[in-house]
């Protein structure tokens, strides 16, 4: 593996949390936002990721040290923005302005704790492919000064 692909590897890591911080954010800035229908209520999202699988098929080394056929990573891709799955929060309140007719406000399914894990999760991956980055540049540099 060159070190060209060191740099796009944690590149494309690098793209991919930062979409995964961005939704978090989302998710977070809309956690308490009110509804008076179901289909008007916020929904949480999650990025999908899916691995880039590298062009060059041919035979690689498994974690064994031995050749396998199968093709070696080449980092990751933002497949999409999903939508979570999990039930809308229905309370009532029938003061609240937003209420409908049988007094009940729809919140979000966006669970706050979980979002601040995956936020502090998203920011530390993000700092780990920076520092493979600068490991890959020192390492650069420190090639191009040995002809010195």
């Amino acid at each position: 593996m060159s070190l060209t692909s060191v740099l796009n590897i944690a590149g494309s890591g690098m793209t991919a949390q930062s979409i995964r911080l961005n939704t978090t954010a989302s998710n977070i800035a809309n956690a308490d936002s009110a509804s008076s229908s179901v289909d008007e209520t916020y929904r949480a999202r999650k990025p999908w990721f899916s691995v880039l699988e590298n062009e060059k098929t041919g035979k690689s080394l498994d974690s064994k040290g031995f050749m396998s056929d199968e093709s070696a990573s080449a980092g990751v891709r933002v497949m999409g923005i999903v939508e979570k799955d999990a039930p809308l929060q229905a309370r009532f309140q029938p003061d609240h302005p937003m209420a409908n007719d049988d007094g009940y406000v729809y919140y979000p399914n966006v669970n706050v704790v979980e979002e601040m894990t995956d936020m502090m999760s998203s920011s530390r991956s993000y700092q780990m492919n920076v520092e493979v980055l600068k490991t890959a540049k020192q390492m650069l540099q420190r090639t191009l000064s040995l002809g010195q």
